[in-house]
């Protein structure tokens, strides 16, 4: 099998070299790593740095147009890991990537074990991330696997002959940071393989605050892109209002006394925000970029 690792990347050079370099472990090698950024400032000096790597440029931004820039670049590839630019794999992720394919050729989407999420918090360092992989204990059973919902966006990966031959893309739909891209895209895949979840495919995702989307923006995506997916088929509709439901109360619950890093009452704002268009039938993805 051919394998590359495509990063999409905005305002993060510092963080993506961490990554890029802790990609030089990987016991198996990649055979091509592509990074996606936007501006010449998200990546610095990096290209000087990391002469292998392929830094691809795509004006205008948003997560779903960089990561399809990626699969454009890869005709000649079997899978197509991504990860996103803060994400730090365990030296034994491809490897156990192109056991389980192997030996599973049904599989169209393999997302892998986050053994601590800094998304869910308020994020972790570089070297705090480096020490969880360290001290991690992978499973006896480095190939074992279990049926999974979707893919996990920061670290997963997809067959790519039956996203050619679906013609399947990102939904460029999804602006900005694209809450949900990786479920809609990943369950669009699942009538033509499973989707599973790799045990020894393991990972810490730092959950880097730079280059967030703004609380107001994140919050109306919390509630209309969840809709939006329910309407177009792929986020089941017993999973779709749970969700931006759940969404609006924490966000409500927890702005009255915030975690440093979040902007509780932005999103809540921009959780009603998505309400009311949702009642007044002018819900769309794209009206983010109007907040």
């Amino acid at each position: 099998m051919k394998i590359a690792i495509g990063i999409a990347t905005r305002g993060r050079p510092a963080i993506l070299g961490e990554v890029l370099a802790e990609l030089d472990h990987q016991t198996r090698a990649p055979d091509r790593v592509l990074v996606c950024h936007v501006t010449p400032e998200d990546v610095g000096d990096l290209p000087t740095r990391f002469p292998g790597v392929e830094f691809l440029a795509q004006n205008p931004g948003g997560l779903p147009r960089q990561r399809n820039r990626i699969l454009d670049a890869v005709p000649d590839c079997d899978l197509l890991l991504y990860l996103d630019d803060d994400f730090l794999p365990a030296p034994e992720w491809l490897a156990v990537l192109e056991g389980v394919m192997a030996a599973n050729p049904g599989c169209a989407v393999a997302t892998g074990t986050v053994i601590a999420d800094g998304a869910k918090g308020p994020g972790l360092t570089v070297a705090e991330g480096r020490a969880i992989l360290a001290a991690d204990t992978p499973p006896d059973d480095a190939l074992a696997v279990q049926p999974h919902f979707n893919g996990y966006g920061c670290n997963m990966a997809v067959r790519l002959a039956p996203m050619r031959e679906h013609g399947l893309r990102f939904d460029e739909r999804l602006p900005l940071y694209a809450w949900y891209e990786d479920i809609d895209l990943t369950r669009r895949l699942l009538p033509h393989g499973t989707i599973l979840r790799l045990s020894g495919a393991r990972g810490v995702h730092l959950g880097a605050k730079s280059g967030r989307v703004p609380g107001v923006r994140l919050g109306y995506s919390q509630v209309v892109n969840p809709i939006y997916l329910a309407r177009k088929g792929s986020f089941p509709w017993n999973h779709a209002i749970p969700s931006a439901a759940r969404h609006c109360l924490i966000n409500l619950l927890r702005s009255a006394r915030p975690e440093p890093e979040v902007d509780r009452w932005g999103r809540f704002r921009g959780n009603m925000r998505g309400v009311w268009d949702l009642l007044r039938g002018r819900a769309a993805p794209e009206r983010i970029l109007e907040l």
